[in-house]
C-alpha cells in the first residue's frame, strides 16, 4: 500500500457523489466543520487501463475539506492508428480513509478535468462512480461531449444536503472510485484520430473530491 502526501488540492474539474448509509447516521448527528486532525488516506489496490502502475497519486488538502487524484497516463481514442481497445480506459481505486475517532464523512462533490480533440462526428464520455465497501449501491454520473471539439473539458455534479449519504460510523469501509473515458467515432473521418483525456496538456490533471463532515453521535 502506497500512503498518500499530505499536499494542497489544486483545482479541476467534474463531480460525482454518494455511497453508504452510516449507521447512525441522522438527526442525531450534529453537522460540523472539518475535524482538526489530518485525515490520511492509503492506497489498497489502484488498477485499470487509465492508470498504469506509478501514474495515479492522492494528496490530501491540509483543512480536510479535499483529496485529489492526479492522473498522468489516462487516455482513450479511436480512429486513425487507434487500436480497437483504445476507446475506452478506466481506473478503479480502492483507498483506505482513515478518520479521526467521533467523526464520518460524505463525498459532497467532485471535480473533474481533461483535454478533447473529438472530429465532428466523434463524441466523447466521461463517467464516474464509487461506493463504500460492503453497499449494495454504486451511485454514478456520467457527461457526453460531442465533436468537433478541441479545447479544455471540466463537468461538475453537486450533491445536495439533505441527499448526501454517509460513511458508516464507527466501522471500517473502504471507498471504491470508478472513473471510465470512453471515445466514439460515430461519423467523422475513420482516417483521423479523436481523444479524449483525464489529465492537462502538461501531463497532470488533480481530480478533487470534496468532503462534508458530521460528528457520530455517542454511544
Amino acid at each position: 500500500m502506497v500512503r498518500a502526501l499530505l499536499a494542497s488540492g489544486a483545482a479541476v474539474a467534474a463531480l460525482l457523489a454518494a455511497a453508504m448509509p452510516a449507521q447512525g447516521a441522522g438527526s442525531s448527528v450534529s453537522t460540523i466543520k472539518a475535524p482538526p486532525d489530518k485525515i490520511v488516506i492509503e492506497v489498497a489496490t489502484v488498477n485499470g487501463s487509465g492508470c498504469p502502475t506509478g501514474t495515479a497519486a492522492i494528496a490530501v488538502s491540509p483543512d480536510n475539506t479535499a483529496f485529489t487524484v492526479t492522473y498522468s497516463d489516462y487516455l482513450a481514442k479511436a480512429g486513425g492508428p487507434s487500436l480497437p481497445t483504445d476507446f475506452r480506459k478506466n481506473c478503479q481505486l480502492n483507498l483506505i480513509v482513515h478518520v479521526p475517532n467521533g467523526f464520518t464523512y460524505a463525498v459532497m462533490g467532485v471535480d473533474y478535468r481533461g483535454f478533447a480533440s473529438l472530429e465532428r462526428g466523434a463524441s466523447g464520455v466521461e463517467k464516474a462512480s464509487y461506493y463504500f465497501q460492503g453497499s449494495p449501491a454504486t451511485a454514478s454520473r456520467s457527461h457526453t461531449f460531442n465533436g468537433p471539439l478541441v479545447d479544455d473539458w471540466q463537468a461538475t455534479d453537486t450533491t445536495e444536503w439533505a441527499n448526501l449519504v454517509w460513511a458508516p460510523c464507527g466501522v471500517k469501509r473502504n471507498l471504491n472510485i470508478n472513473t471510465e473515458l470512453r471515445v466514439n467515432a460515430g461519423t467523422s473521418d475513420r482516417t483521423r484520430t479523436s481523444f479524449m483525456t483525464m489529465d492537462s496538456t502538461d501531463g497532470s490533471l488533480d481530480t478533487v473530491y470534496h468532503l462534508a463532515w458530521q460528528r457520530c453521535p455517542t454511544p
